[in-house]
């Protein structure tokens, strides 16, 4: 597979202790789970990963529950941490949101909860239908055309913003 972007384990990571405390490779497994198989992190980044958000006081290991197995935990620093992250992609979601596809199908993207895979599909689809629309303006301009793909797209972009306000507030 190809190689990850810089910084992505690390969120991967922050997003999965932020969820409930995992061990190493409850940590590994889930990535693998989560990305249908085609990712997989090796303990040689895993575990360093792990090292370093402890030394930095994001993570720190819990009182073992089963016999040899250490689960980590985000601190209320490592949150905030996470939470810095989340702000940063939502910054450049903003700045370069034209370069970054909501729904790539890269599988270090493809980190949705499992009922949510439809709506990834569907998303592809919503991306390949745009490419296609443009190779065709670009081979047979018409103003009418381009004029109702915008007016779609921004009706759709105004009810999916309004889909999102509703989960956040």
């Amino acid at each position: 597979m190809a190689s990850v972007p810089k910084g992505f384990l690390r969120y991967y990571v922050l997003r999965l202790l932020n969820e409930k405390p995992m061990s190493g490779s409850e940590i590994m497994n889930e990535i693998e789970k989560r990305t249908d198989g085609r990712w997989k992190p090796s303990p040689g980044s895993i575990y360093p990963l792990i090292a370093w958000l402890q030394d930095k006081g994001y993570a720190q290991e819990i009182p073992e529950q089963e016999a040899g197995i250490k689960r980590y935990t985000l601190t209320d620093q490592g949150k905030a941490f996470f939470q810095e992250h989340i702000k940063r992609k939502e910054e450049l979601r903003e700045r370069f949101g034209f370069l970054m596809p909501p729904f790539p199908g890269l599988p270090w993207f493809n980190f949705y909860p499992e009922k949510t895979r439809e709506l990834v599909e569907a998303g592809k689809r919503l991306v390949i239908a745009g490419w296609n629309i443009l190779d065709s303006l670009r081979e047979k301009y018409s103003e009418e055309v381009a004029t109702e793909t915008k007016e779609v797209i921004e009706q759709a972009a105004e009810k999916l913003n309004a889909i999102a306000k509703k989960l956040k507030d």
